[in-house]
């Protein structure tokens, strides 16, 4: 086996518009922040009949795109948002008729339930998971196709010089069901060391190292071989704390020359995902993903929505 390969890789709302004389304004002036020109390469955004109940303010603000739940708390702190005429509060819950502004603009709100959208993104080494950088260096959002409304929301983060499976949503509630560490969705890493553990070593990682910010410690840990100094193993945890795979390995004397996450909870990196290249999640996948209930009269054969997901290769904007 080449020492520079890994064996790991292998795996590789009926809509909510008030009745007013403003219906008109909330067409034409609300804006989520940042929203971009029209969408390229994607598919159109699919909602469910039924109507929701009145849901909390930042989390029917979270599934429009407007920002993440933390995102828009703060800006309810701030005073930045107001439902009919009045600052909003911290956990208000709004309904179909409600009038809610950001910064003075209306927002328009929707009552049906929505599938989100998830990319599937094979995050090369050398970039960011970041909108802006002051380094100048290309970031993970200059690839992606550009949304009509509301953003793509990074699901995690993966460090500049560690690649693999990156998932990005323009859902805010999606991004922190998968986040949030009381889920504790299993991260899948391939890492290759400079050396190889023994097994104090080995005992060590799986019962627990003391870090700065906590104790931390891998689920599983299986070797998968090497050549010289060289050698491969494969990781699972269910936090995802910065650098804490790299800083685990240097706590017990061992160096990592290559990192990369081959699978976040359900999602499995394919390896007809290429380096650079992203995909778009079948939405019948979405809506496992997300507790939704499943589209009606999509149903696929074997293997036909495979056939169906493009493969998509960009360069940075």
């Amino acid at each position: 086996m080449e020492a520079g390969r890994h064996p790991a890789a292998r795996a590789p709302r009926a809509g909510g518009r008030p009745s007013t004389p403003d219906a008109g304004e909330n067409a034409r002036l609300a804006r989520p922040p940042r929203a971009a020109a029209p969408a390229r390469g994607g598919r159109g955004e699919h909602e469910n009949t039924a109507l929701a109940e009145p849901e909390r303010l930042q989390k029917v603000l979270a599934q429009i795109g407007l920002g993440s739940r933390r995102e828009i708390e703060e800006w309810v702190v701030a005073g930045r948002i107001s439902v009919n005429g009045l600052p909003a509060e911290l956990g208000q819950k709004i309904g179909p008729g409600d009038r809610v502004k950001y910064n003075g603009k209306l927002i328009p709100l929707r009552f049906t339930v929505r599938t989100p959208r998830v990319l599937i993104y094979h995050k090369p080494e050398g970039e960011i998971v970041s909108r802006e950088d002051p380094e100048g260096r290309p970031t993970v959002f200059e690839r992606l196709p550009i949304l009509r409304k509301g953003r793509w929301i990074a699901v995690g983060r993966l460090d500049f010089n560690t690649s693999g499976l990156l998932l990005f949503t323009n859902d805010g509630t999606l991004a922190n069901r998968l986040m949030h560490p009381r889920y504790e969705l299993e991260r899948e890493y391939a890492v290759r060391l400079l050396g190889q553990l023994d097994d104090e070593q080995l005992e060590s990682l799986k019962t627990g190292i003391q870090l700065e910010d906590g104790l931390a410690r891998f689920t599983s840990i299986s070797d998968e071989g090497g050549e010289g100094a060289n050698h491969w193993y494969r990781v699972t945890l269910s936090e995802g704390r910065n650098r804490e795979v790299r800083r685990m390995f240097e706590a017990v004397g061992l160096t990592v020359s290559r990192l990369m996450r081959v699978r976040y909870g359900p999602v499995t990196l394919s390896s007809r995902l290429k380096r650079g290249m992203w995909m778009e999640m079948p939405e019948a996948e979405v809506c496992s993903l997300a507790g939704l209930p499943k589209p009606q009269g999509q149903a696929a054969r074997p293997g036909e929505q495979v056939r169906k997901t493009r493969l998509h290769r960009t360069t940075p904007r």
